[in-house]
């Protein structure tokens, strides 16, 4: 049985392209693999080029920069990688822990690829999107400025698979320029498919900071810290220990030495430029070591060399670093505070589910922004989140409390009040749902810059099944991501009570177009689910009024002066008709008018009967009413975000998917809807529910309404 397309075993060929193929093409024609989707020239650097002569780029083959060239040299490991010209230390970083955890490494780097036959100059990678693995196919050509690769390079100078990892990460994002600057979160999860969360450093004890980290590691995630530059203008600066402000390093080992009476807590750190390194207590030369036994020395792994990586003490971690970064593999190996910190516990067996979603905010639609922006914060995408299965009783806790040296009491001895409501705390977590939510905003790498909105979610208990704008007017969120950020992703995980909820992702600011992804860890028995229903339409009840008497004589007069032999009249002619009946604001271009005609009983041809004309005028008159209530400012214009609602006042109720096509063709991004919008969108709806309401297919019955409108609202 095939694999899932997508999954790590089957992934998306990028660009349709077969590795397996077109390596066989290759060999068989003898030449070597010229990638046309990533071709060497400017447009994949991505940045302008520079233009001193002697600076120019060339594209050259491994074996054309280094004739000792390898694809991997013996075991990889994180001195390999070097930054080069380009500020993605994040990526780097990324790379170097990934290189710790040979289970997840080849997963990125598939083994048995080399620079010796049968080579054909093809390589491939495999890297996370948005819940696929995605297959990257390059040819090894890569930039070169005066001799020497221009980004990522081996610290050996010979081995060129982070280069080549490089590149095909490069090529998924659309140049080697969008890597310029990022968060480290990105490269882990897009090398794993975990979870990367934040971790402020000063949230712990560095005692407790270390024991989390050590755990973290041990149960095979990926960790990396900086340090906070206060200004743009600080990034990049060498402090005088040594450590760069703003850039990203990869945290590969956590030990202990013995000093005199007690341990001393070390962690071990890289820095991907493989070079720069902190010169502080307990780095490559100090003198503290001089204390150190030798054996214990050579047990840790002591190496006095310029290679990047160092050891620093936890007391100096603490108090230099501000931000640490992690990335699990599944939520039960999400690290805290209390964990114990053996490498010999093992993570207990996942019992979780992953449900994933992707979604869009539309301008004027479903782009409703934050909480602020009431009146259209509603609009927002949803996804209903039904918990069922509370937590099981022996669940690891995972409060970041510090629970280390706890001592032994008697039975009988009084218990303290923040014990009692410790205890009460702890009773209340078995009863309730533990819930993982990740939200992410997708392709916001764009050429030479990074475009991220400013995203968060939010989590509400269900009251019924009336989620309308006074809903969350009237009732605050019991779960959010925080603070909106503008980076890639939000991550929360949350304890919720048994029962039904709705999880609304949002960007900050209203019509903020973009694509996301939104995935929910939660226990098995509890389901993740979109928003929709089956559209259904009550139009004719609700519009069913008698014509006016006042409409009766001005048709009449209207069919005694223009209508035809046959007793009908055009568009032209229903235009000055009907414009003459409704307020000035309210007026209807001709194509309105078309799109009406079309929406009759006309035997294909484009004139009406006085009857038909009669329930058209009163239907309109009807339209102008219920819309008029939403056209707050009086222009004959509505927030686009109304649409659903004044759509249901008139009969029509149509799920998310169906609401967000008909905004996009009858609104387009304007940031009002006119009158004539919405009747044409009204007479195409009432078209298309009349022809589904006379189809005889039962195959299309079958699929449904929703599917029947989605399929015509294309066209």
């Amino acid at each position: 049985m095939e694999a899932t397309l997508g999954s790590i075993e089957n992934p998306i060929k990028f660009e349709k392209q077969d590795f397996k193929t077109l390596l066989e093409e290759c060999l068989k024609s003898g030449e070597q693999f010229f990638d046309p989707t990533f071709p060497a020239e400017q447009k994949s650097i991505g940045m302008p080029e520079d233009p001193d002569p002697k600076k120019a780029i060339k594209w050259l083959r491994p074996k054309e920069i280094s004739k000792n060239a390898v694809f991997v040299e013996g075991m990889t490991g994180t001195t390999d990688i070097c930054q080069g010209q380009l500020g993605n230390c994040w990526l780097l970083a990324a790379l170097s822990c990934l290189t710790m955890h040979p289970k997840l490494f080849v997963n990125v780097v598939p083994p048995n690829q080399s620079l010796s036959k049968p080579y054909a100059g093809i390589f491939y990678f495999k890297f996370w999107q948005y819940g696929e693995w995605v297959e990257v196919v390059v040819d090894d050509r890569l930039p070169v400025r005066e001799g020497r690769l221009l980004f990522s390079y081996s610290h050996t100078r010979n081995e060129y698979w982070s280069a080549l990892v490089e590149k095909a990460y490069a090529k998924l994002i659309g140049s080697y320029g969008s890597l310029k600057g990022g968060n480290i979160s990105e490269g882990m999860e897009d090398f794993t498919g975990g979870i990367a969360y934040t971790v402020p450093v000063s949230s712990h004890t560095p005692r407790v900071l270390w024991r989390s980290l050590t755990a973290a590691l041990s149960r095979g995630s990926l960790l990396c810290c900086f340090i906070q530059a206060s200004s743009y203008r600080d990034i990049g600066k060498v402090t005088g220990n040594g450590l760069i402000k703003g850039h990203a390093y990869a945290i590969t080992d956590t030990d202990k030495v013995k000093k005199a009476t007690h341990d001393i807590l070390l962690l071990k750190l890289r820095n991907p430029w493989g070079f720069v390194e902190y010169r502080g207590p307990w780095s490559d030369k100090s003198k503290e070591w001089d204390d150190v036994d030798k054996d214990e020395k050579k047990r840790i792994g002591l190496i006095k060399k310029e290679d990047g990586e160092f050891w620093i003490s936890a007391d100096d971690f603490h108090s230099l670093y501000d931000i640490v970064e992690l990335c699990s593999m599944n939520p039960d190996t999400l690290v805290d505070a209390n964990t114990p910190a053996s490498p010999s516990t093992p993570a207990s067996p996942s019992t979780w589910t992953i449900s994933e979603h992707e979604g869009v905010w539309v301008q004027g639609n479903s782009a409703g922004g934050s909480r602020k922006f009431r009146k259209s914060f509603w609009k927002n995408p949803q996804f209903e989140l039904v918990l069922k299965e509370q937590d099981q009783a022996d669940e690891e806790d995972t409060d970041d409390e510090d629970d280390e040296d706890d001592e032994d009491y008697e039975d009988d001895r009084e218990i303290t009040p923040e014990e009692k409501k410790r205890e009460e705390k702890q009773k209340k977590k078995a009863k309730q749902c533990t819930v993982l939510v990740e939200l992410l905003q997708k392709d916001r790498r764009q050429k030479n810059k990074v475009n991220f909105l400013y995203i968060a979610f939010h989590i509400y208990r269900l009251k019924g099944l009336c989620l309308d704008q006074s809903f969350f007017m009237k009732n605050r969120p019991v779960g959010r991501s925080g603070k909106y950020k503008g980076q890639r992703g939000v991550w929360r995980k949350v304890r919720l009570d048994p029962g039904n909820y709705v999880v609304v992702v949002s960007t900050y600011r209203p019509n903020q177009p973009g694509d996301f992804f939104v995935r929910i860890f939660s226990k098995t028995g509890n389901t993740l689910g979109t928003q929709d229903f089956t559209c259904t339409s009550g139009f004719l009840s609700v519009m069913a009024t008698p014509v006016s008497s006042e409409d009766q004589v001005r048709v009449q007069e209207t069919f005694d002066e223009v209508a035809g032999p046959d007793c009908k009249v055009n568009a032209k002619e229903l235009m000055k008709l009907f414009n003459s009946a409704l307020d000035k604001d309210y007026h209807l271009p001709l194509e309105t008018c078309r799109q009406l005609i079309f929406g009759e009983d006309t035997n294909g041809r484009s004139r009406l009967i006085r009857k038909q004309t009669e329930t058209l005028l009163a239907n309109l008159h009807n339209l102008q009413s219920i819309f008029s209530k939403f056209d707050t400012d009086s222009t004959g214009t509505m927030s686009p975000f109304e649409l659903s609602t004044v759509l249901q006042a008139v009969g029509m109720q149509c799920d998310a998917k169906v609401v967000q096509l008909l905004s996009e063709r009858f609104v387009s991004g304007e940031p009002t809807m006119p009158f004539h919008g919405f009747v044409t969108c009204v007479a195409k709806l009432r078209k298309l529910f009349a022809l589904y309401e006379s189809e005889t297919s039962q195959e299309v019955k079958n699929r449904g309404i929703n599917a029947w409108l989605l399929q015509f609202l294309i066209l």
